[in-house]
């Protein structure tokens, strides 16, 4: 296969998000603890509950405004709107205002992402975007590894510094969004906001009516919840379940895993693609999901460190092959026309996911570890089936 040439645009957006991504990650882990200081414990449990909601809002209006009136102008609100309020989160000094610009950063940089996907669908030969993707997701990883690093001193010593830098970083990038991209969107844009407005609900239920596009969306959701539980459940289970057996803490030893699933993602996500490039989607998802699903299960056996490490990469590779994948799935089987919105509803796998994966806490307090682990397992053999039944009908419907 011929490599593939990337195009200015997508020089520029690699460019700008992973410079922007690192410094994301310098405060992205940590804000729940600021809130927490500020606020209260109870009050920011409460509060940081709220933003997924809005990222799923954010990403079904860009995902509409996307497709109908250009990927670009999408992308430059997007990005100037979020630089506005991190120097409105910079100069503040009351923590419900950097509650509300935390939660308006989050909504504008759902509505960039559409349309910043989908201009990667429009540029891409099909053959190509996994290998796009996977990319763009190295790029962003490296952030998600030096960043928490870097912010663990910046954003306690010197929040407003940072802040103040990612508000620069951005309306830097949005300059270069503005003077060197073009619109990609095929066509011209045909409607205008306010049509968009008005036409985008009964656009995503057509959508969500679409039964193999559901389908997809709800095997995904049991694929995902066994992925977040490095988030969720796996630092409850090591920091308070988990038997001590090293020189180190068990809040230590997850900060160590996080770090290191992090590092295999830098590392490996573009060699692994190249890897499975020969792969159909089918085989690529239902062996994400076992590896996501069991590699977390085997978890509950020790909490020997290097054990761990050796279950952590069995779980990441999991994770690490699905992402480009699903992301050049909805870009092939989506309509040209409806690309954006069909890349919005996507993310409704992952809102859903981050509302359910919470459940195996709950359930902690009730059974014993290994019951958690084994409803873990239990989800990915779900996800399994239906990805499995998935591509059966896609198969049937292709003739």
């Amino acid at each position: 296969m011929e490599s593939y040439r990337w195009d200015l645009n997508l020089k520029v957006r690699l460019f700008g998000e992973g410079l922007f991504n690192l410094l994301f990650w310098m405060y992205f882990p940590f804000i729940t603890v600021y809130f927490a200081q500020t606020l209260g414990v109870e009050l920011a449990g409460l509060l940081m509950a709220v933003p997924p909601l809005f990222l799923l809002i954010g990403s079904l209006i860009g995902g509409s405004l996307a497709d109908e009136i250009g990927r670009r102008p999408v992308m430059l609100v997007g990005t100037f709107a979020q630089g506005v309020l991190f120097l409105a989160f910079a100069v503040s000094t009351n923590a419900y205002v950097d509650y509300v610009t935390y939660i308006g950063i989050g909504f504008m940089g759902a509505i960039y992402k559409p349309a910043s996907s989908a201009m990667v669908a429009d540029l891409v030969p099909t053959e190509h975007l996994r290998d796009v993707f996977a990319t763009f997701m190295a790029s962003n990883n490296i952030g998600a590894v030096l960043g928490p690093i870097l912010g663990a001193v910046l954003f306690f010593e010197n929040r407003q510094a940072l802040l103040f830098g990612c508000a620069l970083v951005l309306f830097g990038y949005g300059m270069l969004l503005a003077a060197l991209t073009r619109e990609t969107r095929p066509g011209s844009p045909e409607k205008t906001v306010a049509k968009t407005f008005r036409t985008q609900g009964r656009s995503y239920a057509t959508i969500l009516r679409d039964p193999l596009f559901r389908l997809y969306l709800i095997a995904g959701v049991f694929a995902l919840i066994p992925i977040m539980q490095l988030d969720v459940y796996v630092p409850v289970y090591l920091i308070e379940q988990a038997p001590a057996t090293f020189d180190v803490s068990n809040t230590v030893l997850f900060g160590w895993l996080v770090a290191y699933n992090g590092l295999l993602f830098v590392v490996f996500i573009i060699p692994v693609m190249r890897v499975f490039r020969a792969w159909d989607e089918r085989r690529v998802f239902l062996l994400s999901t076992f590896l996501a699903g069991f590699g977390t299960f085997l978890i509950a056996f020790s909490s020997n460190v290097w054990y761990l490490l050796v279950v952590t990469t069995v779980f990441t590779f999991g994770e690490l092959i699905r992402s480009p994948v699903s992301q050049s799935f909805v870009s092939r089987y989506a309509p040209t026309e409806s690309r954006g919105q069909y890349l919005a509803a996507d993310t409704l796998q992952n809102t859903i996911g981050k509302f359910l994966a919470p459940v195996t806490v709950l359930v902690s307090g009730f059974v014993s570890p290994i019951a958690v682990f084994t409803l873990i397992l239990l989800l990915a053999l779900i996800g399994m089936g239906l990805y499995a039944k998935l591509f059966h009908q896609l198969t049937q419907q292709d003739g």
